[in-house]
């Protein structure tokens, strides 16, 4: 598969943080950040920068709120080779006060994660952030519960602003390869005309999340998100580890991803912390309706699968 002008963004520590609240050992995060050099990896997400005032720093690991100084810790020093993320969420990080400019930073990139309604608080963030020397994308989330108008809308609103490139996010895993290829050519057909790039962000509800996103590679989407063992919220995300097996070659290699789901993810899960595709995911995704209740049903060991679906049916 060619793979000119794709960027492989490894989201472990951010998507994955949400099973575990954030609380990875250091150990973890430089082996990880060493896994993805040696596979090829363009860009690391060093989690969120999310607001002190509105989350207990008690309550969370420290990757819900990176600092420039946890990941100069966790690195050593800059390698060329590999970018590094953060995200921010509209309405969830003090984006002002806690951003320094990318001179002063080992970040190259903020990923800005809205919702269709704080659009315009979005673009106001993307803006500002640019004006600081950073790369910046947007995730627009829960792109199945939109319409076209809205998202082409959206699009154009966007296209106005230094983004790089705007991410398709299946945050439902409700989105099957034939809405995927639909949505990413919608999205390829306004921005590219104005020099920007589309992404792809996949959840596992209904174990599409790896063919949605080698779907939206085939039409034309050049950001392609993964996490190492498919961890994430939930369902989970596309398996970095697939991805990069689909691309196996000169520029990504799979080989350092497996020995890190042996030496570090099968441990994580054997200790108990809980991700992945099982049934009442797939509910929540065929119902096109936030996991919440999925996640509630999967930590209280509730199999009322029956039950679950006619709940999620008269939503």
């Amino acid at each position: 598969m060619n793979v000119d002008g794709l960027k492989i963004v490894d989201a472990t520590l951010r998507d994955g943080g949400l099973v575990n609240d954030f609380a990875f050992d250091d150990s973890f995060v430089k082996a990880l950040y060493q896994a993805n050099l040696a596979a090829g990896v363009d860009y690391m997400e060093f989690g969120y920068r999310a607001s002190r005032r509105q989350f207990d720093p008690c309550a969370f690991g420290k990757w819900k709120f990176t600092s420039d100084q946890d990941v100069w810790e966790a690195i050593g020093e800059k390698d060329p080779r590999m970018k590094l993320s953060i995200m921010v969420d509209v309405g969830r990080t003090d984006f002002r006060e806690d951003i320094a400019p990318r001179k002063d930073s080992p970040i190259d990139l903020f990923r800005v994660a809205t919702y269709m309604e704080t659009m315009p608080e979005a673009i106001e963030m993307i803006n500002y952030i640019s004006s600081l020397g950073y790369e910046t994308t947007c995730n627009i989330m829960a792109i199945s519960k939109c319409t076209d108008e809205q998202i082409a809308k959206a699009l154009y609103s966007l296209a106005a602003t230094p983004a790089l490139a705007i991410y398709v996010v299946d945050s439902y895993g409700a989105l099957y390869p034939k809405q995927a290829r639909k949505l990413t050519r919608l999205y390829h057909n306004i921005l590219a005309p104005v020099g920007k790039e589309v992404g792809m962000h996949a959840h596992n509800n209904q174990q599409c999340a790896f063919a949605n996103t080698i779907e939206a590679r085939d039409c034309g989407a050049k950001w392609l998100d993964g996490t190492a063992f498919g961890m994430g919220r939930g369902a989970g995300n596309c398996h970095l580890e697939a991805l990069l097996g689909c691309l196996n070659g000169k520029k990504y290699h799979i080989e350092p991803l497996l020995r890190l789901i042996q030496e570090q993810m099968l441990p994580m899960k054997e200790a108990g912390i809980v991700w992945g595709y099982n049934t009442s995911y797939l509910l929540t995704g065929l119902a096109n309706q936030h996991p919440r209740m999925a996640i509630a049903a999967t930590k209280e060991k509730d199999y009322e699968y029956v039950e679950q679906f006619k709940v999620l049916s008269y939503q």
